[in-house]
């Protein structure tokens, strides 16, 4: 192929950051082609956020009807017909799906191509027998679900986060291994619709890179549900229709599983590209390892989202790829700063988290860390909608600088967005404060325990001390004469 038919950018993978990246370079007047073994729009749109969110959905109304006694109604017991419920994600998925197309991609001026990549030499890489060149590369395969060595466990009764969405009937005895976002999620929607769910975590907690705190008042939500939470326990084999497990002294117990959804974390999927061809690096877990520009190891080849095992989030995935755009086509220095990157996990109540935990600012910051918080036990809006559990903890720093903060509870991730703003240009508890917040509203937990912080450090006795002094004398000076 002639330089002059270079392609500008070849995107590998369709995914969030494939397809962010390709459209972001087509837009720039580049000529782009995406390659994509599958079909695009990738683990969120087919096995990630768009099925998780909606089974959710379904799972958490079933649990209002129930626990409808909350804000005076007569509770009600669903009856829950679990082939309709998946009829709902996948209709879900076909309203997005539009979006992330071939179609639409084609529309915008991308070259699809279905096939598998493979590079074969720096700036050429051959999908499925084509000969394809290009003055830079963005690697964006994605990751896929990496399963533990538990003995027996496999065919019809194990599931994965990528399988368990062609479920048509819900597992009688379910158990999720794995205590981190996706398998508290799934645990919890699968308890609410009807299944009895154990949930087995190896750490001491669930969301062990969590505050500790957020980890234990969601355990409890999920043990008042009814999960059968096990946590600081190893699964060992499945048999006979019980999933083994070990605790740290050895004692053994056996759950009862129908089923067992492997949620216990995800690899890089970058086998077969003939990556050490072009000179990129991966890491034992095949992760590509990457700059904070997200610049290989090779000249002109980029890696954005999952496949570089930075932050699992499609919202990072998308600004990775928009990023590799600009710096791929015009030699741009963009860099990735994951400070104040906000994530959430959807259970409820959700969990938020921006910056640094409480453990994490201590060990960098040591005694200039402050830590601040609120209970939703106090808010207005939380009591009036019947949900007043859970508590907003803010992070600071020297002269109250917001350096983290966690929102365990209801709509927790609708409030995250404003702290991580605050975060990233070094705001403080002050400007948080002393922004005014529409009441009642979720959103004003996190200004009140800012409050609570500026309250303790202003307005004790010392200030009073300082201003009765003050008061007294303007009270002489205005006394009538």
């Amino acid at each position: 192929m002639s330089r002059a038919r270079r392609r500008d950018l070849v995107v590998v993978g369709g995914g969030s950051a494939g397809l962010v990246g390709a459209l972001t370079a087509a837009r720039l007047g580049a000529r782009v082609t995406l390659v994509e073994r599958e079909r695009t729009g990738g683990e969120c749109l087919w096995t990630g956020c768009v099925p998780s969110k909606s089974l959710l959905a379904a799972a958490e109304l079933a649990h209002r009807m129930r626990t409808a006694s909350a804000v005076g109604l007569e509770p009600v017991q669903p009856r829950i017909d679990f082939a309709r419920v998946m009829g709902h994600v996948r209709d879900a998925q076909a309203r997005i799906e539009p979006h992330d197309s071939p179609e639409r991609l084609r529309g915008e001026g991308v070259e699809v191509v279905t096939g598998h990549a493979r590079f074969v030499a720096p700036g050429r890489l051959a999908v499925d027998g084509r000969d394809v060149a290009y003055r830079a590369t963005l690697v964006a395969t994605g990751s896929r679900p990496a399963l533990p060595p538990v003995e027996g466990l496999g065919g019809e009764a194990l599931l994965t986060t990528d399988t368990v969405w062609s479920l048509d009937e819900l597992p009688e005895h379910l158990v999720v291994l794995g205590g981190g976002p996706v398998g508290c999620e799934l645990a919890q929607a699968f308890a609410r619709l009807g299944s009895r769910v154990a949930l087995v975590e190896m750490a001491d907690g669930l969301l062990p890179a969590e505050e500790p705190e957020a980890g234990a008042l969601l355990a409890q939500r999920l043990r008042d549900e009814g999960v059968d939470v096990r946590a600081g326990v190893r699964a060992e084999r499945l048999e006979d229709g019980h999933l083994v497990v070990a605790g740290r002294t050895g004692g053994r117990q056996r759950l009862p599983a129908d089923r067992v959804l492997v949620a216990t974390g995800r690899r890089p999927a970058t086998d077969d590209m003939g990556l050490e061809a072009i000179g990129v690096r991966t890491g034992e877990d095949g992760a590509v390892q990457v700059d904070d520009r997200l610049t290989t190891t090779a000249r002109g080849v980029y890696a954005a989202g999952d496949v570089t095992g930075l932050l699992p989030f499609t919202h990072v995935a998308g600004h990775q790829g928009a990023m590799v755009a600009f710096n791929a086509l015009f030699h741009a220095r963009r860099r990735f700063d994951a400070s104040a990157v906000p994530w959430v996990t959807f259970t409820d109540p959700e969990i938020a988290r921006v910056g640094l935990s409480e453990a994490q600012a201590r060990e960098r910051h040591g005694d200039e860390v402050a830590v601040t918080r609120y209970d939703y036990a106090d808010s207005d809006r939380a009591v009036t909608a019947g949900a007043a559990y859970g508590f907003a903890k803010l992070v600071l720093g020297r002269r109250g600088r917001l350096l983290g903060a966690t929102l365990a509870a209801p709509a927790g991730g609708e409030a995250i967005a404003e702290l991580g703003a605050l975060v990233r240009r070094g705001g403080t508890a002050g400007e948080l404060g002393g922004t005014v917040h529409p009441y009642p509203t979720f959103s004003e937990a996190s200004p009140n325990a800012a409050l609570e912080h500026l309250r303790r450090r202003w307005l004790g006795p010392r200030t009073r001390r300082a201003t009765r002094p003050a008061l007294a004398l303007l009270r002489a000076l205005e006394r009538p004469h």
